[in-house]
């Protein structure tokens, strides 16, 4: 009986040794959680929230199989979840802002400097996408443009010019980006330039934004507020991104998107690896796998994105409301965005008191 117990004691201490040194190798092997609990990583992604289904097909699921990974999602606007990071309430792996904004974060100081050899396929991006905020930060994974949406069943005639939105037969008609949104700035911009300045100029945009008041029936915060107005015709014309012209259509099938003639104005989205993160090296093999010429397809041909991937090919049917081929991407404008983030607090004062109030 004594023999036995002793026998019975070396067998469970050795099966013991055997199974915490398995448990061990496996947290070693970086497949444990963030808490050192085994199973699989998380990547926290901090994202606007929108098509998480086609995401989460395209993106999210195969990622997370080759990488035994978890992502989990923050989402909301841009100024919302830069302030997340801001208050530093809990760690960010990854986040996609655009342009402007991430330029705000990286002033801040709130963004990890990339290493671009563990992202190639920043090299098979638009020269526009690769480095838009820096060689050290994070590049752009899609390129939209920012044009003019109207309903031509209520103009007059073709709508060509930014101009054009100071059309009388459009009073009452007329929606505008909030200067607060991504698209707010380009409203300065393209406000000065109608007023006659060669470059952006605050006092002339602002002057003019006066005059377009009557036509003015909403200043609006979200695209996806203009659907329900188009539909119900209560908007004629606004300025906005291509992204949403098929839900659009679909409210009114007499709505076009136009490039005016002073050309469309390139809206980038950003990813960069948030300061702080234990994921560095996850975090920029995810923004590769976004880069891919798989994921940029495929999130195209669900329009999900336009690709910032030049090696993607589309048909016209696919290539359908995107933004799409070198033409076109070489023609975008762009603002300044260290020149807006400067102004930014001074135009929301002026948009509030000359513009909102009138």
């Amino acid at each position: 009986m004594k023999k036995f117990w002793i026998v019975s004691l070396a067998a469970s201490v050795l099966l013991t040794t055997v199974l915490t040194g398995c448990g061990s190798a496996k947290n070693e092997s970086g497949a444990g959680t963030k808490d050192g609990v085994g199973g699989s990583k998380e990547l926290v992604l901090s994202t606007w929230g929108f098509s998480e289904d086609l995401l989460r097909k395209n993106v999210f699921e195969p990622f997370e199989k080759a990488n035994n990974v978890k992502i989990k999602l923050e989402v909301g606007n841009n100024a919302d979840r830069l302030g997340k990071v801001r208050m530093k309430a809990h760690q960010i792996d990854v986040i996609m802002l655009a342009e402007g904004y991430a330029a705000q974060g990286i002033e801040e100081g709130l963004f990890e400097k990339i290493d671009r050899s563990k992202i190639p396929n920043i090299e098979h991006l638009y020269d526009i996408a690769k480095a838009p905020n820096g060689a050290d930060y994070g590049p752009a994974y899609t390129i939209g443009s920012s044009g003019i949406i109207y309903d031509k069943s209520v103009a007059s005639k073709p709508v060509e010019s930014y101009a054009d939105l100071w059309r009388p037969e459009f009073k009452g008609k007329l929606a505008i980006p909030d200067i607060t949104t991504t698209d707010g700035p380009f409203v300065i911009d393209f406000s000065s330039k109608v007023a006659g300045a060669s470059a952006l100029d605050a006092d002339k945009a602002f002057g003019k934004l006066k005059e377009l008041a009557p036509n003015v029936i909403k200043y609006y915060m979200k695209s996806s507020d203009l659907a329900n107005m188009f539909n119900q015709k209560e908007v004629a014309i606004a300025p906005v991104q291509n992204f949403v012209l098929a839900t659009i259509q679909k409210a009114n099938p007499n709505a076009t998107w136009v490039i005016p003639k002073e050309g469309a104005y390139a809206v980038l989205n950003t990813m960069n690896v948030v300061k702080g993160t234990k994921n560095k090296e996850l975090s920029e093999k995810f923004i590769d796998w976004w880069l891919s010429e798989q994921v940029q397809k495929a999130n195209a041909i669900d329009k999900v994105d336009s690709p910032a991937n030049k090696d993607v090919k589309l048909s016209e049917q696919e290539a359908s409301g995107l933004t799409y081929g070198p033409d076109f991407i070489s023609k975008l404008k762009s603002v300044d965005w260290n020149v807006v983030n400067k102004n930014m607090k001074s135009w929301i004062d002026r948009w509030n008191r000359e513009v909102i109030s009138k």
